[in-house]
């Protein structure tokens, strides 16, 4: 069954090439940070899970993923990671580690983020997707992968919604994005048919297109995680892991 529709707005969808944000940091271009924040909202769950799992309670896990976004932004880490800046996936992790390293004994009765909520996180459902998704026999970097390719997933799944829904194909869209996952053999044409008032024809062509739209967000979602050099192979590659880590 193809995953539940996010909640979030189109503005999550990230556009943004992670090097671009590495650019605009640098030069200290305004439209760094507002990209760099639109990624971390759109991914910051695999920071939270990841965090939960060094042992941290739920308030304290929101505290320290809330601090660590509010690092990013203020760029002190983007400077302190070159060699991981091929992806965005491995630079939040390394980073994170290296914060959880340092930041916990020395402020742990602080308030986190200086009394500033940059990262607004819904505590009950962050928790119950994380008791929900979490793989017990994984380790925390295992984890962390998986809900990082389900954080693409999502956003995929959103962007395709607003296009389907800028169409005026919204009710198209809730019919058949249960076959984005589906084997072909299991796509019941002839009972969506019925319910879209289209041939069965037409519904075979609808579901091959839209299972096709999906295939280039995703790979455009996941180039977008990787570097501007990134080569097609490597593109491949982390298509490949991502793909991997959604099938288990």
């Amino acid at each position: 069954m193809a995953p539940d529709t996010p909640t979030h707005g189109p503005g999550l969808f990230v556009t943004t090439r992670w090097s671009v944000i590495l650019a605009a940091q640098e030069t200290g271009s305004p439209e760094g940070p507002a990209a760099l924040d639109t990624l971390c909202r759109a991914y910051w769950h695999p920071i939270y899970v990841f965090v939960r799992q060094q042992g941290f309670s739920p308030h304290d896990a929101q505290d320290l993923t809330q601090e660590f976004v509010s690092r990013l932004l203020e760029k002190n880490y983007l400077k302190a990671a070159d060699k991981e800046k091929g992806r965005f996936r491995t630079f939040l992790r390394v980073a994170l580690k290296r914060f959880l390293a340092n930041e916990w004994d020395r402020a742990q009765a602080v308030k986190r983020g200086s009394g500033q909520t940059l990262l607004s996180l819904d505590l009950v459902a962050a928790e119950s997707r994380y008791e929900a998704n979490l793989r017990s026999e994984a380790s925390p970097e295992r984890n962390y992968d998986y809900q990082w390719a389900m954080a693409l997933l999502e956003q995929t799944l959103a962007q395709l919604r607003l296009e389907y829904e800028g169409q005026g194909n919204a009710a198209e869209f809730e019919q058949l994005k249960e076959c984005l996952t589906a084997d072909r053999g299991a796509i019941p044409y002839p009972a969506l048919a019925a319910s879209l008032a289209m041939g069965e024809g037409a519904v075979r062509v609808a579901v091959h297109r839209m299972r096709r739209r999906f295939r280039a967000l995703f790979r455009a979602m996941v180039a977008n995680t990787l570097s501007a050099e990134a080569s097609a192979q490597e593109l491949d590659e982390e298509l490949k892991y991502i793909a991997g880590l959604l099938s288990r």
